[in-house]
């Protein structure tokens, strides 16, 4: 006769109790699966966690930004110039940046937090240096390690990571030293000097170069390349504009640098058309035409500069969206076979 097995037992395998582990998995016990443990739920910024951390590095800024203050004034007083107008919107940026690039604050070592002791303690001493000296270079950097001392602070090496860009960012609203501005700004008016009459020679004009005067026939006073007109703005502007695209878009590593290399040339090139298109204009129009005045030396940047520049930036994006192959995952055929197929993915 055959026996009949209980209800709810299995004849051919007995199942034996998990060893109790207190958590610990003992040698020779498989381990757990990772779709049993519990999943980890987002964390708002209304959430008590986050709001102590976001308090104390609202808090530990604010005392940043009064211990600089005197800084701030001298600087923002450079962002009425037209070489650096650009200059109030680093911080808006960087703000939007950090918004855009937020994550959850985590419990932080005791190491990192004396790290960011550290660095503040570095980005301050650096600040009583350059007071002692008067050397506004100086002083104005230091407030870039004296931040990153405050978030490290705070969150660590995890805020660290997603909040760098936007504090390095910010090194663009300061103005450029003065040996640094004094040399490159000469430099770049030779430059767009002879690259514009060259231009306007290749154009059939009979345009010729005295310093950084261009004569033009039927012109009674020569075009005068002036500091203004030298690019160094333009360079600035828009070489601020190419880090910011860079920590934005989505796209390789290899694009953003091509993306970086090439916001200096690209401002050149756009200064150079400006300076030609002046000439044109005021070969057409006559130099005491007020029309003319206003949009070359008033509006220029935003009717001819800028937008030619955005232009060209678009320009390069879609030529290397087209000579750069994504490649997500590659199929790999195992040796010896065709049963199956391995879809290994690359980073």
């Amino acid at each position: 006769m055959s026996q009949t097995p209980p209800s709810g037992k299995d004849p051919l395998r007995t199942v034996s109790p998990l060893p109790r582990t207190n958590g610990l998995r003992t040698p020779g016990a498989p381990a757990r699966s990772a779709a049993i443990a519990a999943p980890t739920e987002p964390v708002s910024w209304n959430d008590p966690s986050q709001r102590a951390p976001l308090i104390q590095l609202a808090g530990l800024v604010a005392l940043l930004i009064a211990a600089y203050w005197d800084m701030f004034s001298l600087t923002s007083a450079a962002w009425s110039e037209g070489l650096y107008s650009h200059g109030w919107i680093v911080p808006l940026f960087a703000l939007a940046l950090l918004w855009l690039r937020w994550e959850p604050f985590r419990p932080v070592p005791t190491g990192e937090r004396w790290l960011g002791v550290l660095l503040l303690a570095i980005g301050l001493s650096a600040r009583l240096f350059a007071a002692e000296f008067a050397f506004a270079p100086i002083d104005r950097l230091s407030f870039i390690p004296s931040i990153f001392g405050a978030f490290m602070l705070v969150g660590g090496f995890r805020t660290i990571r997603w909040a760098w860009p936007a504090l390095a960012f910010l090194v663009f609203m300061f103005p450029l030293p003065t040996a640094l501005e004094v040399g490159v700004l000469g430099r770049l008016q030779r430059l767009a000097s002879i690259s514009s009459t060259v231009v306007l020679q290749t154009l059939g004009v009979s345009a010729f170069r005295q310093g950084n005067l261009i004569s033009i026939p039927g012109m009674s006073t020569p075009l005068t390349v002036a500091d203004a007109c030298s690019g160094l703005r333009m360079a600035t502007i828009f070489g601020a504009l190419a880090v910011a695209m860079v920590f934005v878009i989505e796209r390789p590593w290899w694009d953003k640098f091509v993306i970086l290399l090439s916001a200096i040339p690209i401002a050149l090139i756009v200064n150079i058309v400006r300076i030609t298109a002046t000439g044109l204009l005021y070969m057409a129009a006559g130099p005491d035409n007020i029309a003319v005045q206003k949009i070359c030396h008033d509006y220029a940047g935003l009717v001819i500069m800028m937008p030619l520049a955005l232009a060209l930036l678009w320009l390069e994006l879609q030529v290397l969206e087209r000579i750069t192959i994504p490649v997500d995952r590659v199929q790999l055929r195992p040796v010896g076979g065709i049963r199956g197929v391995a879809t290994v993915p690359v980073r």
